[in-house]
């Protein structure tokens, strides 16, 4: 069997984003057997680091639910990552610079930005999802997946998301009010009390807004833009969550990998998912 034979046996999908949405989806798309690489958003960090790929391009082991990411940084090394098809790979590789390995199966946006441009999504892959506000199956891409923070997903086939879809809660972060080099000695999954300094961004202090677990915090010597988030806290206690696929991430990955059972060939079915298009 020829190399680019190999490779076409697997279904190709990018992910866009190195989030902990992007990073679930990619799991979930990894087990019904794409070949899925993820392109880091560099706009804004990730801080649920724990929760996330994007902590592999910094070579750092990173396994999520078992499923590895590994960083590529080139076009040959992500071909060789969906031929041995036992990772996920995380690169820094734009659209542009991965339309050459193959032809997208699936293409899902789940960077969560709603604050700039939404990009036009359609024709560049087989099948285009995009996720949160923004997003419509009616004019910038082939389904727009609700991104809610406190409630299952659903696919829309027709029609814009609400624009507030992305929203949640402000009282558990704290948000960069400048742009800067953000320092931090704090692990995530630490116990924290409000009004903890738990990072400094260009020598100023950034505290905890609550008693909780430090959820997601900047990676230490970052450069952040204005506006970023720069931690969160998870108040639960013990109930606390910061590593895993959460339950938001979770309903967001099952409807992704309902709407592409929806979309693909009857003889080469999905694993269902238990959610619904509307």
């Amino acid at each position: 069997m020829s190399r680019a034979a190999d490779h076409r046996r697997k279904r190709f999908a990018i992910v866009l984003g190195t989030n902990e949405i992007a990073s679930a989806v990619a799991v979930f798309l990894h087990r019904a057997d794409f070949g899925v690489v993820l392109s880091h958003d560099p706009d804004f960090p990730v801080i649920l680091r724990k929760m996330a790929f994007a902590d592999a391009l910094y070579r750092d082991d990173v396994k999520l639910e078992e499923v590895r990411g590994e960083r590529a940084d080139d076009g040959m090394q992500v071909f060789q990552g969906l031929r041995t098809g036992d990772r996920v790979s995380v690169t820094r590789l734009g659209l542009a610079d991965l339309l050459p390995v193959g032809t997208m199966d699936v293409l899902v946006d789940a960077r969560l930005q709603q604050h700039r441009t939404t990009p036009d999504l359609h024709r560049l892959g087989k099948l285009t999802i995009g996720i949160g506000g923004g997003f419509s199956a009616s004019s910038n891409c082939d389904v727009a997946i609700e991104a809610p923070p406190d409630r299952n997903a659903a696919a829309r086939h027709d029609g814009p998301l609400s624009g507030n879809a992305g929203a949640t809660a402000t009282e558990t972060f704290a948000c960069a009010q400048g742009a800067g080099r953000w320092r931090t000695a704090v692990e995530i999954g630490t116990p924290v009390q409000r009004g903890a300094v738990l990072g400094l961004l260009s020598g100023m202090p950034y505290r905890a807004p609550c008693d909780g677990v430090v959820r997601g915090l900047v990676r230490d010597d970052s450069n952040v833009p204005a506006g970023a988030r720069l931690l969160e806290i998870d108040p639960r206690g013990r109930h606390a969550q910061w590593t895993g696929i959460d339950e938001r991430g979770r309903s967001i990955a099952k409807a992704v990998l309902y709407a592409v059972q929806l979309h693909s060939e009857p003889t080469r079915p999905l694993i269902a998912a238990s959610h619904h298009a509307v």
